[in-house]
């Protein structure tokens, strides 16, 4: 019998676990996915993630001081980061804070997936099996376990596709003999961007976009295109991330880089929550001796797919909420009161964002602004910092659109 079951060893569920432990709870942690499929996931987690647990820098990762920004017609600029981020392989990643948890005195299981959870009628809590016919009780179930959580879908209802992005790229080799830029490029035509993360022993590269305008097959060219742009730029063969708009030239360096990286890649994929104001408003993350974490309870940035910040964020009110009252009565208004307008304006802003602002993408018209103006250039270091949030974004902008250019 335990005080606490959460199905889900990801960044959210061990990180739950290891706060719940240390306080003095039993808890069991069900990691069911195989050693050697982490999450997909750029890996990226930001300053305010950093400042506000610095323990994480205690696991192995890449330091990034500057962001290389493109927009769709490959116009550019280099973000000089006053606060650091951090670009992990989600493998480390998840294992660092899984043996956190462990050593906290956490029971992980990794038997294999959990296979049903119902209550229990006779004693009170939940009671969760496996495939093998393992049982174990708790006294509260957590799902962290992702976008398209079994827990999440029964008690508080499925994810509309319509409010789903998916993610997929590749896992490739850092470039030869140059230091490895992390890069973010808005897509051509399309709501969403792609991205380049350097860890430390590969780059992690990758598209995310509304499921509504997922077609893999023109996308994967897409990304084979940045993927070329990436590796080429500096060298004097492009200077256009999106590897050129001469369509004969582009395709003869997209076959080029294909051939040659196609036997070494590692592809994923995965689907990351983008809810809508309404859905934010009206789904529940926690009920009678249960809650949702992370991306299970829909917990990621809807513009940009950042989930990592809210899955460390929501485990550390879960447990403050469950030692406040000995139960999880006051999650829900915990959360919302923290990150919910947050993620609540994001999800409003969503839209305006990836559309078209004086005749050209918003995205665009952002980075060419930020080249010319200091203030507009400040603010988007902030923005991917995750010191600047959205509520008060326009504010923020028309305050600093005074600063010298």
């Amino acid at each position: 019998m335990y005080d606490a079951l959460i199905i889900g060893a990801g960044p959210a569920g061990s990180f739950a676990a290891e706060s719940l432990a240390r306080g003095g709870a039993k808890v069991g942690l069900f990691d069911g996915r195989p050693p050697k499929e982490p999450k997909a996931c750029g890996g990226g987690v930001t300053s305010k993630a950093l400042k506000a647990w610095p323990h994480l820098l205690d696991a192995a990762a890449r330091t990034v001081k500057k962001v290389g920004l493109y927009g769709a017609s490959g116009k550019h600029v280099a973000v000089e980061l006053t606060e650091p981020i951090t670009i992990y392989s989600r493998r480390a990643f998840d294992s660092y804070l899984c043996e956190r948890a462990r050593e906290a005195g956490v029971t992980v299981y990794t038997s294999g997936r959990i296979s049903n959870f119902e209550p229990d009628r006779s004693g009170g809590g939940w009671t969760v099996s496996a495939k093998s016919g393992e049982r174990w009780r708790g006294r509260i179930l957590i799902g962290a376990d992702g976008a398209n959580s079994a827990i999440g879908r029964r008690l508080a209802g499925a994810l509309p596709n319509s409010e789903m992005e998916v993610a997929f790229g590749y896992r490739a080799p850092l470039p030869e003999g140059e230091e490895a830029s992390t890069v973010i490029a808005f897509l051509p035509g399309l709501a969403g961007y792609a991205w380049a993360f350097p860890r430390l022993d590969h780059v992690s590269f990758g598209i995310a976009t509304a499921q509504s305008a997922f077609n893999h097959g023109a996308l994967d060219l897409l990304l084979w295109d940045f993927m070329a742009g990436y590796y080429l730029t500096g060298r004097g063969q492009t200077d256009n991330i999106w590897a050129t708009r001469n369509r004969p030239t582009r395709d003869a360096l997209r076959s080029a880089v294909m051939e040659k990286l196609r036997p070494t890649v590692d592809p994923y994929a995965a689907r990351i929550p983008g809810l809508s104001p309404k859905t934010l408003t009206s789904r529940r993350a926690a009920g009678d001796g249960w809650a949702l974490l992370g991306d299970a309870a829909g917990f990621a940035d809807p513009v940009t797919g950042e989930g990592i910040y809210y899955a460390l964020r929501s485990a550390e009110l879960l447990a403050n909420s469950f030692f406040l009252k000995d139960q999880l009565s006051d999650y829900e208004v915990m959360w919302r009161d923290d990150f919910g307008r947050e993620l609540h304006r994001a999800a409003g802003m969503r839209h305006r964002f990836y559309g078209s602002f004086a005749g050209a993408p918003f995205t665009d018209r952002m980075i060419g602004l930020a080249r010319m103006h200091g203030g507009i250039k400040h603010t988007l270091r902030e923005l991917i910092a995750g010191d600047q949030g959205y509520v008060n974004l326009k504010r923020t902008l028309a305050r600093r659109a005074v600063w010298p250019r």
